[in-house]
């Protein structure tokens, strides 16, 4: 089991057409959807206070950024998690980890953050030109997110999915924390490169669902064959 804090989060969703989705989905997993529309999500945040049970953090190794590109699937018994098309990140050791040990598509990235009134964010994936950016602050009190609301089908996912091409193999995995505490948010910046970067259709106009979370902290588990 590892112990993490997800800090200063943003979420901003595009809707995308739901055949498109299931193209990409490994067998076995399945395009899930919300009053029958799919989405595709970008969210950057920093990761901070990683460690396993029993042991402390280490500053640099603890502490670093992920910014992933995501949708919303369900397994064959209709069980809802989370299908990363990509995890960006700043720190080659995390990068390495998660790739070899949980299959996830992780990549190593060049990233900043600068936090004053609004979070400042880029990140840059190492094999490409463009440098992405996001401007964010919350603009209301936090709050959780109302069952059966588009922020509860969005946010509140407690497995993620992963896959082994070499294997063939789908794995699923695990975390627990409190419901997310929400708020809305004013994000002058943005873009869509971390969609584009994983050569996935391009999204167009504004993002239909947006919001911020200024801290959750997660307990992960290990990840399980199915």
């Amino acid at each position: 089991m590892m112990f993490q804090s997800w800090e200063h989060l943003l979420f901003l969703h595009w809707e995308i057409d739901a055949k498109s989705v299931q193209a990409t989905l490994p067998p076995g997993l399945f395009v899930d959807t919300h009053e029958h529309k799919a989405y595709i999500g970008i969210v950057p945040f920093c990761m901070r206070r990683i460690r396993p049970r029993f042991l402390p953090s280490v500053p640099y190794v603890s502490n670093f950024l992920e910014c992933n590109v995501r949708t919303y699937v369900h397994d064959a018994e209709g069980v809802p998690g989370v299908w990363f098309y990509s995890l960006d990140t700043d720190r080659w050791f995390a990068h390495w980890l998660a790739r070899t040990f949980f299959h996830l598509p992780y990549f190593w990235a060049s990233m900043g953050v600068k936090r004053t009134d609004k979070i400042n964010y880029e990140v840059r994936r190492r094999d490409q030109h463009e440098t992405s950016h996001y401007l964010y602050s919350p603009v209301s009190e936090e709050h959780p997110a109302r069952p059966e609301s588009l922020d509860f089908f969005l946010l509140e996912r407690y497995l993620l999915y992963a896959h082994s091409k070499e294997k063939e193999q789908l794995y699923r995995g695990r975390v627990h924390h409190a419901r997310y505490q929400v708020s809305e948010v004013n994000v002058p910046t943005w873009d869509t490169l971390p969609i584009s970067w994983n050569g996935l259709p391009e999204v167009l106009g504004n993002p239909i669902h947006t919001c911020t979370s200024r801290r959750v902290d997660v307990e992960i588990f290990g990840i399980e064959k199915l």
